[in-house]
């Protein structure tokens, strides 16, 4: 298939594997909007492809979580964590934390605990009010549904980053629960570069804690310079992260400025560059920092430039579309699409991106048990949207 715009293959970098193989970088499927709460159709590489609105009017969602038992919990950026289920949207759950819902931040991830059907334990991240204004924080509670409603028990504060400031921009905020149970939490530089370069800062990195917040005694920075909880460092706003099925690796995708947006596969003691290394470059323009490559700093596994402003990432691991089997999908705010990456091991041989315009700002895309691709977009009247094939019954 070829490139539907000869001028958009900048938006994607051609790794080592793309050009040995010959693979062209990016093929571009579009067709009109879906309409909200209907149905339409999608051509793309895997066939044509079904969207459904599951349910409309969520103001601003953030993350999805799907319950054991049948339907979904979403949060709300403004603070609201909801039930959804049989396209109704439920009264607000009980016992959320307080949140500084300014610019960028509020209520953002939502992620189930491995032993949730008997648990009902649950993490959520969020912008945490205190001195000095807010900082990324994340709370681990227990789920009650009963005949008095849904709520909260139990909430704790497991961890906070160590520097609250009154920025509203780059709160990172992905959960990921590795397979030995331990969290990875994505934190961003809240808009001040040099902290992502700050062993002692956890703004601009990956932490790594336990599930009760302590910190494991395997951390690349335990015993060394440096903050126990650092899993790496030299992030900008990684607003993804994603667990791969096939080997527990994790995977995460951040925002550069104007450009740079990185895939990157983050090492234990690893510096991923910001701000002295980037892709892209400054608002305004003008070089970031010393250019693309340093010595001791890793290189992104893909990056876009310009930017397409990703947000949630995901691994395709389901039985509905074997020919995305471990492909990595992305969300994009500014561009308006889901972004499929054609994973060959740890290379990217080949991007498709679908739906662009289709639904607006994209914030969140998971794969459902049902290997379904759900969607949430990034507006005051928010949409859970479910992407099947289109001869899906």
């Amino acid at each position: 298939m070829s490139v539907t715009d000869d001028a958009r293959m900048k938006t994607a970098r051609r790794t080592p594997l793309m050009r040995a193989l010959g693979v062209v970088a990016l093929v571009t499927f579009m067709s009109a909007p879906v309409a909200a709460t209907g149905q339409s159709r999608f051509e793309s590489s895997a066939g044509p492809l079904k969207a459904e609105t599951l349910v409309d009017g969520l103001s601003y969602p953030w993350s999805v979580a799907f319950l054991p038992a049948g339907g979904y919990l979403v949060t709300e950026r403004p603070g609201a964590l909801r039930i959804v289920r049989n396209g109704k949207i439920s009264e607000p759950v009980a016992g959320v934390p307080d949140v500084w819902a300014n610019g960028q931040g509020g209520l953002l991830d939502v992620v189930l605990a491995p032993d949730f059907e008997n648990s009902r334990r649950l993490y959520l991240s969020y912008s945490k009010p205190g001195d000095g204004g807010a900082g990324t924080a994340v709370m681990a509670a227990t789920l009650i549904e009963d005949a008095e409603g849904a709520r909260l028990t139990g909430q704790q504060d497991i961890f906070e980053m160590n520097r609250f400031t009154s920025r509203g921009q780059h709160f990172g905020s992905r959960i990921v629960v590795a397979d030995d149970g331990n969290l990875f939490v994505t934190l961003g530089e809240r808009g001040q570069g040099e902290r992502a370069q700050d062993i002692e800062d956890l703004a601009g990195a990956v932490v790594r804690i336990a599930p009760d917040g302590s910190i494991p005694q395997d951390n690349p920075f335990v015993g060394e310079a440096g903050h126990d909880a650092l899993w790496s460092i030299g992030h900008r706003n990684p607003q993804g992260a994603a667990k791969r099925p096939s080997d527990g690796s994790l995977w995460t995708v951040e925002h550069g400025a104007q450009g740079g947006d990185e895939i990157n596969k983050p090492h234990p003691g690893a510096n991923y560059g910001w701000p002295v290394i980037a892709y892209g470059e400054n608002y305004g323009g003008g070089q970031i920092g010393e250019g693309n490559a340093k010595p001791g700093m890793e290189q992104p596994v893909y990056y876009w430039d310009p930017s397409i402003a990703p947000s949630g990432l995901a691994f395709y691991d389901g039985e509905m579309f074997p020919e995305w089997q471990g492909d990595l999908l992305v969300g994009a705010l500014k561009f308006q699409l889901l972004s499929r990456l054609d994973m060959q091991g740890d290379e990217v041989a080949g991007e498709e991106q679908l739906f662009k315009g289709a639904f607006g700002r994209i914030r969140d895309v998971r794969v459902g048990p049902d290997g379904a691709i759900y969607l949430l977009t990034d507006k005051a009247d928010g949409e859970l949207i479910r992407i099947s094939r289109a001869n899906d019954a």
